[in-house]
């Protein structure tokens, strides 16, 4: 993937963080499955499946009120980057083959980078919150 294009999927979820509202992270959560199925590939999104795994628990925890202790703008950039594996006419489509999941694995990577520190204090609590039951 070329320079350009990884700095147009970075500018992408960006651009669609600011914008995630209540009913997005319904919408990501409503349609765990279909996001899923596109990281069960053995193509670009497939090395992330376990991080989506955690990325949809951690959003459905928020969204049920059990963990709250995350900025607003991580639950964002979480709920924009699953939203934008969903959709097949993103930045390259994902009709390209390899090529059009390309896009979503640099904006899903991104988006760990960037909720990192959120994701492992989430893991410590989840492990915490099994332990005790």
């Amino acid at each position: 993937m070329s320079e350009h294009s990884k700095n147009k999927a970075e500018e992408e979820l960006k651009r669609q963080s600011a914008g995630v509202s209540k009913k997005d992270l319904e919408k990501v959560i409503h349609e765990q499955d279909a996001i899923e199925d596109k990281f069960k590939t053995s193509g670009p999104l497939g090395r992330y499946i376990e991080d989506a795994k955690l990325l949809f628990s951690l959003i459905k925890d928020y969204a049920n009120g059990s963990y709250r202790a995350i900025p607003w703008y991580s639950i964002a950039a979480i709920v924009a980057a699953l939203l934008y594996v969903l959709n097949p006419f993103d930045i390259l489509p994902d009709l390209l083959p390899l090529l059009g999941l390309m896009d979503d694995a640099f904006v899903i990577a991104k988006c760990l980078s960037m909720v990192e520190s959120d994701l492992h204090a989430y893991k410590a609590w989840k492990l915490q919150n099994q332990s005790e039951m």
